[in-house]
């Protein structure tokens, strides 16, 4: 239960900043993962399946790239999960 004092902890506790520094481009990429796919499905939406169908295909190959960077980036600061200790 919680006391009516208390303060919840801030954003800063959840997004560190020194994997904000370490790893910028994932943000970006998971903002231009949503956009295309809200394009995408707007299209859809408006009747467009063809413009809608490339969006899709498009929002796979950024999601990928994305996923990418984040496991790149991984490696390269020595957060391997697979490596053993």
């Amino acid at each position: 239960m919680e006391k009516m004092g208390e303060v919840e902890p801030s954003l800063e506790v959840f997004f560190e900043e020194k994997k904000r520094k370490r790893n910028p481009f994932v943000p970006v990429g998971a903002f231009l993962t949503a956009g295309v796919l809200t394009a995408g499905l707007i299209s859809f939406r408006q009747g467009n399946s063809q413009l809608g169908q490339k969006l899709m295909r498009a929002r796979v190959v950024v999601q990928g790239a994305t996923v990418a960077l984040m496991v790149g980036t991984a490696y390269y600061y020595g957060e391997n999960p697979w490596k053993k200790s």
